[in-house]
């Protein structure tokens, strides 16, 4: 990898604008969909070993 104070400026600017684009279109929905799809599944498993809200008592 090379010095960032090394790279031309185009580069170093084409580099980031390519980074940044990544995160976001990429990167963080995969990590929100992942996150909420995850949360979602251990409730669901929550509540099918222990019952629904509620059901308890």
């Amino acid at each position: 990898m090379q010095d960032p104070d090394e790279v031309a400026p185009e580069q170093r600017k084409r580099h980031e604008v390519w980074l940044f684009a990544f995160l976001i279109v990429l990167l963080f929905p995969l990590v929100t969909f992942l996150v909420v799809g995850g949360y979602g599944f251990g409730v669901w498993m929550w509540q099918a070993f222990m019952g629904p809200p509620g059901a308890g008592g």
